[in-house]
């Protein structure tokens, strides 16, 4: 395990998908932090540290399905996998390689991000708003998800052996997951209420009270959406990146549900897998 985990980094460090999000990430941990500047300057309104410091969070899904489709994707078309069995190793110890290889990836994303975000906005924008516990769980969700996310486009990237196929999937899983998460947000956030107003005939504008807003869910419907909201990686990156975790211990709980849930059902399914 040990021997195919630093042969898995080494080749990580080569994989130019790799050092491209980097880069990016790099350069949006950059840009996100002097935008945000610039705009306080013009409306006169003060812009905490705090705001943009998840948004990272966002693209993480996207970038987490490229990466490990292409990786993993790379090691069938060269072959790679299949000498690995042949020669002697334990399927669920390549598994487990890659799956570790990739997650360790994605939370080095992460914190190319964080480091250049504090780089350039802790002297434009000043220190957090938010307590430290407050952040330090935030970065546990964070840590979580990206797991979760390796482990779900881990187990995509190991059982489909054509890469173009693996990518393609990927990505739309993780473009799926993210409007899953916004379109669940969208609704959770509907007003249980809005006012109600009358135009006059002379002009004259007349507030008539509330009246009930037939998109505001209740009952079961709101408890199915928000456990899905929680669940979901892609309404856990809605959360985390606007700083609105309803549910604190849920996120993390289910990041390990799914992480497990999917190793283990990608072990089975690879320990079986007829390998061309």
């Amino acid at each position: 395990m040990s021997r195919l985990l630093t042969a898995n980094l080494t080749r990580l460090k080569k994989s130019h998908a790799f050092l491209a999000e980097i880069i990016f990430m790099i350069l949006f941990g950059v840009y996100e932090p002097i935008v945000r500047y610039i705009n306080g300057k013009k409306s006169g309104e003060i812009v905490p540290l705090d705001n943009g410091f998840f948004l990272c969070v966002a693209l993480l899904l996207i970038l987490a399905a490229v990466l490990c489709s292409l990786y993993i994707g790379t090691e069938y078309s060269d072959g790679t996998i299949r000498n690995k069995v042949i020669v002697g190793r334990r399927r669920t110890a390549v598994y487990l390689a890659n799956l570790v290889a990739c997650a360790l990836a994605c939370l080095v994303l992460c914190l190319a991000y964080f480091a250049a975000y504090l780089c350039v906005g802790l002297p434009l924008l000043g220190s957090f708003q938010a307590a430290p516990p407050q952040i330090a769980f935030y970065l546990l969700c964070t840590a979580l998800l990206a797991i979760a996310a390796s482990a779900v486009f881990t187990l995509a990237a190991m059982l489909i052996q054509n890469k173009a196929a693996a990518v393609t999937l990927c990505l739309l899983g993780a473009f799926a997951l993210l409007l899953a998460g916004s379109f669940i947000n969208s609704r959770l956030t509907e007003p249980e209420t809005y006012p109600s107003y009358s135009l006059m005939a002379d002009g004259e504008i007349i507030h008539e009270g509330e009246e009930p807003n037939p998109l505001y869910l209740r009952g079961t419907k709101r408890k199915v959406c928000e456990f899905f909201y929680d669940f979901l990686p892609g309404g856990q990156a809605v959360q985390i990146a606007s700083w609105t975790i309803v549910h604190p211990w849920n996120l993390p709980l289910y990041a390990v549900i799914i992480t497990i849930t999917t190793t283990g059902c990608g072990i089975c399914a690879f320990n079986k897998k007829d390998l061309k």
